[in-house]
């Protein structure tokens, strides 16, 4: 069997292992290193120590020290921990933590409560102003936070009982809650994009400014969907009752001021300090981690119990993408060096695809992969293997991030496998069914779709950021 060839088998044994559930992280590390060893096996320098101390009479402890000694005398240890360094030296990856912490500190903090009632008293005149306030609201915490698990989860406890007490129709509301959720891996400052340029080596300040028309893009898409559905089926989102009509506007802009600006404020002050280049990435991400804390304090909701919490989920995930990324890079380094990237490097190019037509399968590829696994591991370890591709077709890693994080909405939102929608189920067992839940997912699933085709048709939503505040 040649190299290429066990290359080939690495990468199907690992799609194998991890479709039986096995930790990705360890299991990438593990095949890293087994067929690393393999790979850089030498077996003159292996046996040489050993045919020394064999040769000087020495005794059996000393043989075996030796031939021991010799066995690990391999380069797949050295890549390991190489690559380990440099993981936790990345100073792209280090914004992570602080991320997820301001993320998760808001969270805790009951500050999305708040947010919620006052976006809802806000837009109380609207068509399904309920649902306008729970996107509204998923769209600010979504970019907070990131974490499309949370935002889930807290909106589904938070805002989908409002609506079913409202009247609002199950499926209608499911999937308020579920595309609204999702939002947080495509607007900046979003946890996606900076293992994207971890991977790719794009800018990360070019990645935020390149994401944000296009997460505005679809965020107003999904606003437009539900007021125009709202307007022509009423009955699917129930007016206000008299009593939140007759809210004075002194009283809502005083919420507004109270609630909404202090996130938005945080959010837009992070952001717009790494766009415009005051600080960066990892030491806006400390701002408004500090930021965070602040805001908690001064809500009166910065305890003990709930800082330890943060801290404790920020390790926990942080680490969970470090461990991947060591995992990847080694798997990958090995594939590599095996000559897997050069079999699917002259595939591809054997199928004499067009430009979009490559786009069209590597976006189905990914598609397909969000089925079964986390954006974080479809990021970290399979598109590193369409990178190489993108110079073939003379297409810009920028442009083609932008489309996978649009893309990895779809993994969230389509049957059988849209973690949104069990997310959702898991914490409303009982009030809600997963086929309404998909349901109600479907029509957020094809504005999806239609957002990818309008970025690839007018490249200018991801280009006109980046070129007007950068160049070209």
């Amino acid at each position: 069997m040649t190299d290429p060839q066990v290359a080939i088998m690495m990468l199907g044994l690992f799609i194998f292992i991890i479709m039986f559930g096995f930790p990705v992280a360890f299991t990438l590390m593990a095949m890293g290193i087994g067929f690393g060893y393999y790979a850089y096996f030498d077996g003159g320098r292996m046996w040489a120590g050993y045919n020394r101390a064999l040769n000087s009479d020495a005794d059996t402890w000393t043989l075996w020290e030796s031939w021991i000694s010799g066995f690990f005398n391999n380069r797949v240890f050295d890549l390991f921990v190489n690559q380990t360094y440099s993981v936790m030296a990345n100073d792209v990856l280090t914004a992570i933590p602080l991320f997820l912490f301001m993320g998760y500190i808001v969270e805790r903090a009951n500050i999305v409560s708040r947010l919620f009632e006052t976006l809802n008293l806000a837009t109380r005149r609207m068509p399904g102003s309920m649902a306008v306030a729970a996107m509204i609201t998923c769209t600010l915490f979504a970019t907070a936070t990131g974490i499309v698990g949370a935002v889930v989860t807290l909106m589904g406890l938070l805002a989908f009982p409002a609506m079913m007490k409202a009247g609002y129709d199950k499926r209608f509301a499911s999937g308020v809650i579920c595309a609204g959720g999702t939002l947080g891996i495509l607007i900046p400052p979003s946890i996606l994009l900076i293992v994207y340029a971890a991977s790719s080596g794009t800018s990360i300040v070019r990645l935020y400014a390149g994401a944000l028309l296009p997460g505005l893009l679809l965020a107003g898409m999904y606003l437009v969907y539900i007021i125009v559905r709202a307007y022509f089926q009423p009955q699917l989102a129930p007016r206000p009752p008299e009593r939140d009509e007759s809210v004075s506007s002194l009283h809502v802009a005083w919420m507004m001021l109270t609630s909404f600006f202090p996130l938005a404020v945080l959010i837009l002050s992070v952001l717009g300090a790494i766009l415009f280049g005051l600080a960066t990435p990892s030491e806006a991400a400390a701002i408004g981690a500090l930021g965070g804390l602040a805001l908690a304090a001064a809500y009166r909701a910065l305890t003990w119990e709930r800082l330890q919490e943060s801290v404790y989920l920020t390790v926990r995930t942080t680490a969970m993408v470090c461990w991947l990324f060591v995992g990847s890079w080694v798997f990958a380094s090995v594939f590599s060096y095996l000559g897997g990237e050069h079999v699917v490097r002259e595939l591809v190019q054997s199928l004499s695809l067009t430009p979009l037509q490559f786009l069209i399968l590597a976006q189905i590829i990914i598609f397909l992969l969000g089925w079964p696994l986390e954006w974080s591991e479809i990021v970290i370890i399979f598109v590193p293997i369409f990178l190489p591709l993108l110079p073939l077709f003379e297409i810009d890693p920028l442009f083609f991030g932008i489309l996978i994080a649009l893309n990895l909405q779809t993994s969230f939102l389509s049957p059988p496998m849209a973690m949104s929608a069990y997310y959702l189920k898991g914490i409303q067992p009982k009030n809600v069914e997963l086929t309404q839940i998909f349901a109600g997912s479907m029509p957020y699933l094809a504005l999806v779709l239609v957002s990818m085709i309008v970025v690839y048709n007018v490249p200018g939503i991801v280009y006109y950021l980046p070129q007007l505040m950068y160049g070209r």
